[in-house]
């Protein structure tokens, strides 16, 4: 007979493995990026689906991921969720071809959507509440450290085997732990609420529609009916699913996501900062991660140790910023990062060329990586103290929705203005096109910094939205994902 105390110790180990391997999955393709185009033959927009595949759906089905759980019991959807993931991670392996490596891409997103939100609940219920704060807080640094060693990993990988066993790496740990979950984690439901399944599916609609026109926008010219019906289509779509969501909510439903939040100056602003954070950000290393490989010619595993100075930042300055954000509030620390980011990437725009050493990457680098790191360490804080604490479920996993929506946008904005002004022809060429892609990336950053100041100064702290009966919490969100 399992103890509680045994018990505990199951539930921990198994929801930080899954949120680690689903974390890892953002940007672990990045540095095998150019071996996948080589092998699968594809062009910019191939690549750009590859990243946009697994976060759209990621990002789209996040906000209902938790709500299914409380429905419909927490082990049966998360265990649902690894095998989903599981199964899309071996068909990427196996993808003869860049649209079937797209398409399981996609089912890896949406695995990782019902996993993700869960492994937080989960974790929440198990926990006593005297130390949920010290589990919640490991949870944290797990799926901060899958995504600083996610170009690491990705680029060893590439460089020992091959880009396939990026995704091969998940099927074992995904056959082993299902059944360990179905064994050791207790089953919990939360308040049985109707699913807004209508407004998941015309948001999802919309959102598709937008990236599609702006990833094919280049390629087949802004003007041509297939790309103009894109965006159109995808516009409208968006806007009928904020019309459904203020509708929904009105008549006292429950709508995925309740438009009466963004009202709220402080969360409207953090929220608009946020996706700007992201445009800059992602965009930004999807194309550096292919720079270091075909302008510097680093193998994937060097490209990968090169970046630790941005993506392992945050594990190093966390300690030391999340107290200094508690005392001077979130707001100056959200606005400095964004400005250190900017500061970084147009060192990078300005000075970039063909001969240039690793050396002269360092501080625009470190630069960045200090900027993303302050700027992570208090967003969940700033958006859960804008609202009241029974919206704090709902505001965290709309804040962590529009930051991976904001990367997909950033792919496909920088990645056109790069395929504008340059290409994959040599070094020069790429240098062409990725030097004004970074400085639509700085002006993403500083208009973030500018939403930042419409913040209010020292928001509130807000309680934890983790109840004192776990069983019934929303989850909190706070992955650093970037």
């Amino acid at each position: 007979m399992t103890t509680p105390r045994a018990r505990t110790v199951w539930t921990f180990v198994i929801t930080s493995l899954a949120a680690f391997m689903v974390s890892l999955d953002n940007l672990v393709v990045t540095f095998a990026l150019p071996q996948i185009r080589a092998d699968l033959g594809s062009g910019l927009e191939g690549l750009e689906w590859t990243v946009n595949a697994y976060t759209l759906p990621f990002a789209v089905l996040l906000l209902i991921g938790a709500a299914l759980g409380d429905r419909l019991g927490r082990r049966r959807i998360f265990t649902l969720g690894l095998t989903v993931f599981t199964a899309g991670s071996a068909a990427a392996a196996l993808a003869p071809s860049i649209g079937v490596l797209i398409a399981a891409r996609a089912v890896q997103g949406a695995g990782a959507a019902l996993v993700l939100p869960l492994t937080l609940t989960i974790l929440s219920a198990a926990v006593p509440p005297q130390r949920r704060g010290a589990a919640l807080g490991v949870w944290g640094a797990v799926s901060g450290l899958a995504v600083a060693l996610g170009p690491l990993i990705g680029g060893a990988i590439t460089d020992g085997a091959a880009w396939q066993w990026i995704f091969w790496l998940n099927v074992p740990i995904g056959i082993v732990t299902i059944p360990i979950a179905l064994r050791r984690l207790t089953e919990t439901r939360g308040p049985s609420t109707k699913l807004d399944l209508p407004g998941v599916a015309i948001g999802a609609t919309g959102l598709f529609g937008v990236t599609l026109g702006l990833v094919r926008g280049e390629g087949h010219g802004w003007t041509s009916a297939p790309v103009l019906a894109s965006l159109i289509l995808g516009s409208l779509a968006v806007a009928a699913f904020v019309a459904w969501e203020l509708r929904l909510e009105a008549r006292g439903g429950q709508p995925m996501l309740p438009m009466s939040l963004f009202r709220n100056r402080g969360f409207a602003a953090v929220n608009v900062a946020t996706v700007l954070f992201s445009v800059g950000m992602f965009g930004a290393i999807f194309l550096l991660a292919q720079a270091l490989q075909n302008v510097f010619g680093y193998s994937p595993l060097e490209a990968g140790l090169r970046t630790l100075p941005w993506t392992a930042m945050p594990l190093l300055i966390a300690p030391i910023a999340g107290p200094l954000s508690d005392r001077t509030g979130g707001r100056p620390l959200l606005v400095t990062g964004l400005l250190l980011q900017a500061a970084g990437l147009a060192w990078i725009a300005a000075t970039m060329t063909t001969g240039m050493s690793y050396g002269q990457l360092v501080p625009a680098f470190t630069l960045a990586g200090l900027g993303m790191s302050l700027f992570i360490v208090p967003i969940a804080t700033v958006a859960l103290g804008s609202v009241r604490s029974d919206q704090q479920g709902l505001a965290s996993g709309a804040n962590n929705a529009v930051r991976e929506l904001g990367g997909v946008l950033g792919i496909a904005v920088l990645s056109s203005v790069f395929a504008n002004q340059g290409g994959y022809g040599d070094a020069q060429h790429f240098i062409n096109g990725i030097t004004p892609a970074l400085w639509v990336g700085v002006a993403a950053l500083v208009a973030g910094a500018l939403a930042g100041l419409v913040i209010p100064g020292r928001p509130a702290v807000a309680p934890s939205p983790v109840a004192d009966d776990a069983t019934t919490a929303r989850p909190n969100l706070e992955p650093v994902t970037i």
